[in-house]
């Protein structure tokens, strides 16, 4: 069961939303906030180093000083603002047509301790503290983490009747997606609280860094006071939360520098120990089914397919396409032992496109490149269900969320 509660949001005015609404911090580099940062963008709130002349050290003093200083000063100018009640809110994303409604709410850190709130990804520690330091300077959740629940029909019902309203913000951010807001009357608050009760988990969808920092926030502030109750604000922090059949996890594809030493006969010949491999020629190759993976090299296509015994359908991990493809190709054939550490892998997300990996290997940069199959929800929930965890780079979600949509504070 989990415990969530609306809040009094931070936001801008409905005229300055698509303004200040950025995209989320990770998702690109410091030059690229500097180009990208208008006036009022939160990017100077969540990426301040931009302010900075030359681009400053992101993890240096100053910079987290510059945040809490522009916070302060977003909130002065009246570029954002709090409500005076406590609500919940709809937010909505709209991409190639299709829209997913989420709730935003926040949730308690004690559900992420205690495993309601499922992950399936390994954090590192110095993401956590990096994050910790923001959450803990600004005494705000900046930016929400992202996270699945199993469709309610009594929440859908709430959606349905809230989305005829006029929404707060509707908006087409520059890369083409929509972005759509409804404050939720207070009169669903109680209700909304009592389902979310009886659901037994979240699952962590994208931000686990986040979460586990907003979590870690939570803990220090506890410890910190021997009156703790376990509703005082600091317990909570921002989620947008979605049905479980609204999400669609797309593909995250790998390029690799070389061949390991083999020539591409030679490796395309040891390919053929664990994969039936299909010349397709020079057109674009989609993988069209699970086990099924799609290779460029040499200017060719080609469709890889896992033969039968080389995988276990039992094991929630093994019957993974990031692990058939890590085990039998990434270690056994290129020496590729570690994701996270090896300098001749690269990850490319699948909203790039296919086109972007056969340009990495054109250019000379790469020499080969895989695309596979999205993971589905249910296997990510099955996954974080069993407690296991995910091989790194699994899952990419689309589109993101805007940062300072929403905000919660607990100073």
């Amino acid at each position: 069961m989990v415990r969530i509660k609306p809040f009094k949001g931070i936001r801008p005015p409905k005229e300055l939303a698509k303004e200040v609404a950025s995209r989320p911090y990770d998702v690109l580099n410091s030059a690229e906030a500097k180009a990208e940062a208008t006036e009022r963008s939160l990017l100077h709130i969540i990426k301040p180093e931009i302010d900075f002349e030359p681009i400053a050290d992101e993890h240096s003093q100053e910079v987290y000083d510059k945040a809490v200083e522009n916070f302060a000063k977003w909130r002065n100018e009246g570029w954002l603002q709090q409500d005076g009640e406590e609500h919940y809110y709809i937010y909505a994303q709209t991409m190639n047509g299709r829209t997913q409604y989420g709730l935003v709410m926040c949730c308690h850190f004690e559900d992420y301790l205690s495993g309601a709130i499922k992950k399936h990804e390994l954090t590192r520690t110095d993401k956590e503290e990096d994050r910790m330091h923001h959450v803990r300077n600004q005494k705000a959740n900046i930016e929400p983490v992202f996270f699945a629940y199993p469709d309610h029909e009594d929440i859908d019902a709430i959606v349905k009747t809230v989305i005829k309203s006029e929404p707060e913000y509707d908006f087409v951010a520059e890369d083409g997606f929509g972005h759509t807001l409804w404050v939720v009357p207070t009169e669903y608050n109680d209700h909304i609280t009592t389902v979310f009760s009886t659901i037994p988990a979240l699952y962590v969808a994208d931000g686990h860094h986040r979460t586990a920092a907003a979590a870690r926030v939570g803990a220090e502030c506890k410890s910190k006071n021997p009156n703790h109750t376990g509703e005082e604000e600091y317990c909570y922090f921002l989620a947008v939360t979605f049905p479980e059949s609204h999400l669609r996890i797309i593909d995250y594809n790998r390029v690799v520098k070389d061949l390991n030493g083999l020539s591409e006969g030679e490796f395309l010949a040891a390919l053929e120990e664990d994969f039936v491999v299909e010349k397709q020629g020079s057109e674009i190759y989609n993988p069209n089914a699970l086990h099924n993976f799609s290779m460029y090299l040499g200017g060719e296509w080609y469709s890889l397919t896992a033969k039968e015994g080389r995988y276990n359908d039992a094991d929630p991990i093994g019957v993974l396409d990031v692990t058939i493809l890590s085990n039998l190709v990434l270690d056994k054939l290129l020496g590729i032992k570690d994701l996270r550490t090896s300098k001749r892998i690269d990850f490319v997300g699948g909203i790039r496109g296919l086109g972007e990996l056969q340009q990495r290997v054109d250019s000379g940069e790469m020499k080969v490149a895989f695309a596979l199959y999205p993971v589905s929800m249910r296997q990510l929930i099955d996954i974080a269900d069993t407690g296991n965890i995910m091989p790194p780079k699994t899952t990419w979600f689309e589109p993101k969320l805007r940062s300072g949509v929403v905000i919660h504070s607990f100073e």
